[in-house]
């Protein structure tokens, strides 16, 4: 598939703009270091990587990879980056006597029909489609309940890089070469704004962590209800974080509840339900100003999952299995369950 000069800018250019805004909360404090010396991240900062992939599962389809990388900050370095439009939307947030905590992420997610070797257009299968996003945190704990709130702004169709890097990737790990993105869901931005609320009852070794939220935009509109039961030694925070809107409790957040008494390491297995109802789903339904490919999408969908959780001082790395029930039916074929890994991997300043 041939791409233009022009073209390649522009998607180029999106790329740019979301490395662009991390990298400013990095230079803000850079430009504060001695000569010389490699800038310390300011006490209270943290990384987080969440990588999600069904090559683990045997499989190469539907929702094949997402990734998303996210950044923290404390509340003062946050305004200094971005000064009075991030204060006033951040007060939004913030309620006297309560601290809060806020991160930046960027991320991309990949989906494809179930045979990528397919150069024609797929009527009848899910849809070619990309996510690459912006996106902005805030979170709070009193006591034994967390909610989170999260933004996200991107872009679906292909300035999202979809074409670009799962052709990469697949050149890399030597697997067959994706061929039909040229049919994948047209250009157009996005948002989705997102609530979570999780609870943790229990004891030192065993809890039960209940969620609920909603999603609103025009990537997502959803409902969701579920938990998780976990058992361990030295738990802290709410459980697994994942790559979903909401879905990440900040590095910070989980030190700043459990305070200095927390132990210098933690470990625990969970097994967990997540059902949502889905009123909207860019990625099947298709774009909202633009037509495109599209599939009856499921208006119930369920997730199993079950995995193991460490932290050892401020390192932690989550793994999970999910089992995802089917998203979307087609005139002359179901979609089928699917299952894939997510990995989480944390590091506190």
């Amino acid at each position: 598939m041939s791409t233009n000069f022009p073209t390649l800018s522009r998607k180029a250019a999106s790329v740019l703009t979301v490395a662009a805004w991390l990298l400013l909360a990095a230079s803000a404090h850079a430009a504060d270091a001695p000569a010389g010396k490699l800038p310390t991240p300011p006490k209270g900062s943290e990384f987080q990587l969440f990588i999600e992939n069904d090559m683990l599962a045997g499989t190469d389809h539907y929702y094949t990879n997402g990734i998303k990388f996210g950044i923290g900050v404390p509340f003062d370095t946050l305004q200094q980056v971005f000064k009075i439009p991030a204060k006033f939307t951040l007060d939004l947030f913030t309620d006297p006597g309560a601290d809060y905590h806020f991160g930046l992420f960027a991320g991309q997610n990949l989906y494809t029909p179930r045979n990528i070797t397919i150069g024609s257009p797929q009527p009848y299968d899910r849809p070619w489609a990309a996510w690459l996003y912006l996106g902005g945190v805030a979170q709070r704990v009193k006591g034994n309940r967390m909610d989170t709130a999260e933004l996200d702004i991107g872009m679906v169709g292909p300035w999202a890089l979809g074409e670009q890097v799962q052709s990469q990737w697949h050149s890399v790990i030597g697997t067959a070469q994706p061929q039909g993105w040229g049919n994948q869901t047209p250009g157009e931005p996005g948002f989705l704004v997102s609530y979570l609320q999780k609870r943790k009852y229990g004891t030192r070794h065993i809890e039960f962590v209940p969620h609920a939220g909603v999603t609103l935009g025009t990537v997502m509109t959803l409902a969701r209800v579920g938990g998780i039961v976990r058992i361990g030694r030295n738990m802290t925070g709410f459980g697994p974080d994942g790559i979903e809107p909401g879905g990440a409790m900040l590095q910070n957040t989980r030190r700043e509840h459990e305070g200095a008494g927390r132990a210098s390491f933690e470990w625990y297995g969970f097994v967990g339900a997540d059902l949502r109802y889905v009123a909207r789903n860019i990625f099947l339904d298709g774009t909202v100003f633009r037509g495109g490919p599209s599939v009856d999408s499921r208006e119930l969908v369920h997730d199993f999952t079950a995995g193991v959780s460490a932290r050892i001082n401020t390192y932690r790395l989550s793994l999970t299995r999910i089992l995802r029930s089917e998203e979307f039916t087609t005139p002359f074929s179901s979609g089928g369950r699917q299952s894939f890994y997510s990995l989480n991997l944390g590091l506190e300043f």
